[in-house]
């Protein structure tokens, strides 16, 4: 199996550890383009992977080709591969906004394509993806990119009707999370606690926090009740969080993300 990447950015990359990690393919299985020789030269010196200056001579080359490019950049992206695509390969777009439809009418032929939504935490192996598939895909074509996709953490099919909203849940939330960290690490340094020390304390607990609910299966409100002591510090703290509608922002940013999606 051969694996193209058109666009070699930091999904990409994230992408290309996953798969070389897991053992899913070898480097020299896995090529890819990119706008720039700078960046072709360092990814292909980081991974070991052939790259090419032409997208349509990556597309002709894979069993499975990755569009890891910006969702403005996909048109020009899709005329230059249109006649290098077979009808076995399997087309994989990352790209927010874009829907299976609209990047099948580009091609005059059934092609396949599955559309996927990932998140940054993939550059680690913790990522988030949801996975939408056209009619043409398998079974098997989709169980053989679930598997490349879990090499970086979860992966689960969903409507593609859910898309723009997984987009906000879970592909701009860790801009989201970030934010929260930071601002739990600030009111440290403000109590006193040396910077470093503090973004430390604050990332271990939400990452320890996501864990939590993750393997005790309880919900959200059911570990926050647990933490809140009657007449105790933690409850004072929501309480705060409350009167300052810190739900209905966080909400009102992910409906900004589904929309902002909705528009591209």
């Amino acid at each position: 199996m051969t694996i193209g990447f058109i666009g070699l950015g930091n999904m990409a990359k994230a992408l290309i550890s996953g798969i070389l990690k897991n053992g899913i393919c070898t480097p020299d299985e896995i090529t890819g383009s990119a706008a720039t020789a700078e960046t072709r030269q360092k990814v292909a010196a980081q991974y070991g992977i052939r790259t090419d200056e032409s997208n349509a001579q990556v597309a002709r080359d894979s069993d499975i080709m990755v569009l890891a490019v910006k969702p403005q950049y996909l048109a020009v992206v899709l005329e230059e591969i249109i006649d290098a695509v077979d009808e076995h390969e399997i087309i994989v777009s990352v790209a927010a906004g874009k829907t299976t439809k609209w990047i099948g009418e580009y091609f005059s032929r059934p092609v396949k394509i599955i559309r996927v939504m990932p998140n940054t935490p993939a550059l680690v192996g913790a990522g988030c993806s949801a996975v939408c598939r056209n009619e043409h895909v398998t079974d098997e074509d989709l169980t053989t990119t679930l598997h490349i996709l879990q090499g970086c953490g979860m992966a689960e099919v969903v409507s593609e009707a859910l898309m723009d909203t997984v987009g906000g849940v879970s592909g701009s939330s860790p801009a989201f999370v970030f934010m929260f960290i930071e601002a739990l690490a600030d009111a440290g340094v403000k109590g006193g606690m040396p910077r470093q020390q503090a973004y430390r304390f604050a990332a271990q607990t939400v990452m320890g926090s996501a864990k939590l609910m993750l393997e005790s299966g309880k919900t959200p409100g059911e570990l926050k009740d647990m933490v809140c002591s009657p007449a105790g510090t933690t409850i004072e703290g929501v309480e705060m969080l409350e009167k300052n509608a810190f739900r209905g922002t966080v909400m009102g940013a992910v409906d900004a993300t589904i929309e902002k999606s909705k528009r591209l």
